[in-house]
């Protein structure tokens, strides 16, 4: 071998010591173009694929979570009219802020609760403070519901229709924006025959 040849070990060094770089290089543009996208308002990190949708309900049992009953997959396939399902917590800052929008729901739309990983009491308490929407609420503590949902994180809400079928999600805080442009209209098809 000459000395102008590089030996087939070398050329393999080089090879694996620039691959991290290429890796960081690659991900450094996929975050520079959603940063672009969310600059531009092509991005939303709430929009997410949501292949639940028009399928059943999951099966699920939910325990009461005070002050109130809780309830299972075939207590929303029995529904007749849509119910709105939110998953909230005691220790979530936008469960929090998006309270008093559901609060202003409460007399335009049944909504039902899940108290997601979080203390009983804890959110027993959480809802004397910030209001009580729900006519129906289940505790998900472990969080084993919320997996069975899809859910990644809370707040997350989820419009059933008569049947138990999922209709609407989202995984961003409820606003009026979301209320009237979007959740509201979809409500009224769903109850007419």
């Amino acid at each position: 071998m000459s000395n102008s040849e590089t030996p087939p070990n070398a050329s393999r060094r080089r090879l694996l010591m620039a691959l991290p770089l290429a890796g960081a290089g690659v991900v450094g543009v996929a975050f520079w173009k959603m940063l672009s996208g969310m600059e531009h308002g092509s991005f939303n990190p709430h929009d997410i694929n949501a292949p639940v949708l028009n399928r059943p309900v999951p099966d699920f049992t939910l325990p009461d979570q005070p002050p109130m009953q809780g309830f299972n997959t075939q207590d929303l396939r029995n529904l007749t009219q849509p119910v709105l399902v939110n998953f909230f917590a005691s220790w979530c800052i936008p469960c929090l802020a998006e309270m008093p929008t559901l609060m202003t729901l409460k007399d335009k739309l049944t909504m039902w609760g899940i108290a997601y990983k979080d203390r009983p009491e804890n959110a027993e308490n959480f809802l004397k403070h910030s209001g009580n929407p729900f006519s129906r609420l289940g505790s998900d503590h472990e969080g084993r519901v919320g997996i069975e949902w899809g859910i990644s994180g809370v707040p997350e809400t989820f419009l059933i229709g008569p049947g138990g079928v999922i209709r609407w999600h989202t995984a961003a805080p409820l606003t009026d924006d979301i209320l009237n442009q979007t959740l509201l209209p979809l409500v009224e098809k769903l109850k007419t025959p």
